[in-house]
């Protein structure tokens, strides 16, 4: 090996090491590797920003935006809760309601599908009397198959597609994918509701857990006359930093005034609605003039007023929230909502609410303002898992719905004809619907996930990298000499594996693109169709069924469905496995 090759191999080391220790954002560890290669001069400036331009990159973004517009219509949603329901039986809904959420995702991004459809799922359990969380890893599983049915599936295949542009190859057909796609998802979901049902645990979700014990979560105090701090801020009060308890509403009569600030007065009959840890309500009840109110059976429910909401979030796996507390955050200030508990791998973070350090994939109960969804309905920091009937205020008039609809498949059929490319056909389908004002200029950035972009066009480069330096093709050589004797089959799982291992502690398209320059430096070795080895990469890349930090819907239905990691790989294990197997014996049989 050469020292530039020894170089690139220990930065891109390193830059595993960081990923998987989440050292910083994924974007922001990409991105950096990518600076230090253009610093030293392992790169030039076109090389480094090449995916900047690139074509998949771009489609990516774009199609952000078209996910964005067709869920504001909330049409499909209507359809699928009217489309479960008609069904009586639980078997029947489910085969309702997920082979055409598999199908939806072979069009649309998978996670606002599964941030769209996942109140529903939860509704519908709720009604049935079912755990969610024998449905939501499902819900994610279902997209993520579903999403290798297109190249428009996931941004992994648009990622593939752009690179094997690059190189010359012409990149995938709309349905190109579908020759793997198809099959793995119909076995998929025969696995998912049969042997992999039974896998799944049966948790209750964060508001049911609350409901059924609500004295583990809220205490009401009463402010009698001898509070000698009636008719005082809280602040003054001493009630805004409590060692252990948040106060989280206070109820005047018929009033309910939340969130609570610093300034508000309390005055005496005042109810006080304390949240956290209530086993530390011991010293507020010293405090002379407040009488813990015994036997109070307060419910979630109890707590909304004309101006307030309850509301569910997931912090997202790249959320700026991250690595901070709650206080620290200013919460409260910052989003005009209180947190009311806050839950972990389906357990209460047994913390005072403002010293809890926010993760990826922790879900937050809120008490927020009615504006909340509508203000951050579009935030990179968490994802809103409203109930389907809060998101009424937030669609778009009927007829604009409707025509989002049919100018996206409409240019979909163009695609599939090839009379349009994908980049050319999501590029009208944007301008159309800024120029129909269907959605405005600042509607289509908050739709837009630059952070995934910057990941993205970041990865071309260290790919770019590795091919420039030659390591790709040593590494490749290596591979070669490790399984030649074995022939084309154990070099295809070799390949197939290690994507898929690094798609399980990194991401899927810095999987895709560290894998891409090996694999077609294997194919050139060999003589072999590249396409062949394109196709495994991309599945490889996009199915994460293992962890639940692999793929982002894997983390949106985690603390939601209250599942732990040991649940991802009972279920994912076999799935993978499966998947594997017949990605490999088909590619061998159609491309070879």
């Amino acid at each position: 090996m050469s020292a530039e090759m020894i170089f690139v191999l220990l930065m891109v080391i390193a830059m595993l090491g960081a990923l998987l220790f989440e050292m910083a954002s994924p974007s922001i560890v990409v991105f950096t590797v990518l600076t230090i290669f253009l610093i030293t001069g392992t790169l030039n400036p076109s090389e480094a920003l090449s995916g900047f331009s690139n074509e998949g990159m771009i489609t990516v973004g774009l199609l952000f935006v078209m996910a964005g517009a067709v869920r504001k219509s909330g049409i499909l949603e209507d359809l699928m809760k009217s489309w479960m329901a008609g069904s009586d039986r639980m078997i029947g809904s489910v085969v309702r309601f997920f082979i055409p959420v598999s199908l939806l995702s072979g069009f649309l991004n998978n996670t606002p599908i599964v941030v769209t459809f996942m109140p529903i799922v939860k509704g519908w359990c709720e009604e049935k009397g079912i755990a969610p969380s024998k449905f939501l890893i499902p819900l994610s599983y279902v997209t993520i198959l579903g999403g290798t049915i297109t190249v428009l599936g996931t941004s992994t295949n648009l990622v593939v597609h752009g690179m094997l542009i690059d190189y010359g190859y012409g990149g995938f057909t709309l349905f190109q994918l579908a020759i793997v796609g198809i099959p793995i998802t119909i076995v998929g979901l025969i696995y998912i509701f049969t042997i992999g049902y039974r896998f799944l645990p049966e948790n209750k979700g964060l508001q049911q857990q609350i409901d059924d014990d609500p004295r583990e979560y809220l205490a009401e105090l009463i402010v009698d006359q001898s509070f000698s701090f009636a008719n005082q801020s809280i602040k003054s009060a001493g009630l805004r930093d409590l060692k252990g308890l948040y106060l989280i509403e206070i109820i005047r009569e018929n009033e309910r005034i939340s969130p609570v600030r610093p300034t508000t007065i309390i005055q005496s009959g005042d109810r006080l609605i304390f949240t956290g840890l209530i086993e530390t309500l011991r010293d507020v009840q010293m405090i002379k003039g407040l009488t813990l109110r015994t036997g109070t059976n307060l419910e979630l429910s109890e707590l909304k007023n004309g101006n307030t909401e309850i509301v569910e979030v997931v912090i997202a796996h790249q959320s700026s929230l991250q690595s901070k507390t709650i206080k620290q955050l200013e919460f409260r200030s910052r989003f005009d909502a209180g947190v009311i508990a806050a839950h972990r791998e389906n357990e209460r973070i047994e913390s005072k609410i403002g010293d809890i350090v926010l993760k990826p994939g922790d879900t937050l109960l809120l008490l927020a303002d009615k504006d909340f969804v509508e203000k951050y309905k579009h935030s990179k920091d968490f994802y809103i898992l409203t109930s389907p009937g809060t998101t009424e205020t937030l669609r778009i008039d009927p007829i604009k719905g409707w025509f989002t609809l049919l100018l996206f498949f409409g240019l979909i059929a163009l695609v599939t004809l090839g009379a349009l490319s994908m980049f050319k056909a999501m590029t009208m389908a944007v301008v159309l619907l800024l120029l129909f004002k269907v959605i405005t200029p600042e509607e289509a950035k908050k739709y837009i996930h630059f952070d995934v972009l910057l990941l993205i066009a970041s990865s071309f480069g260290i790919g770019l990298a590795m091919s420039k330096t030659g390591l790709a093709e040593y590494i490749a050589e290596g591979m070669l000499m490790l399984g030649k004797s074995a022939g084309l089959i154990l070099l295809l799982l070799l390949i197939y594996i290690l994507t898929n291992i690094f798609t399980e502690i990194i991401t899927n398209s810095a999987a895709a693109v560290l894998m891409f320059p090996v694999g077609m430096e294997m194919a050139r070795s060999l003589h072999a169709e590249p396409m062949g080895f394109a196709v495994v990469i991309a599945i490889a890349a996009s199915a994460s069924f293992i962890t639940p930090i692999g793929y982002q819907t894997n983390m949106i239905v985690y603390a939601p469905g209250g599942y732990r990691f040991i649940d991802y790989l009972k279920i994912g294990t076999p799935l993978s496995l499966i998947v594997m197997v017949l990605t490999v014996s088909i590619v061998i049989y159609w491309w070879y």
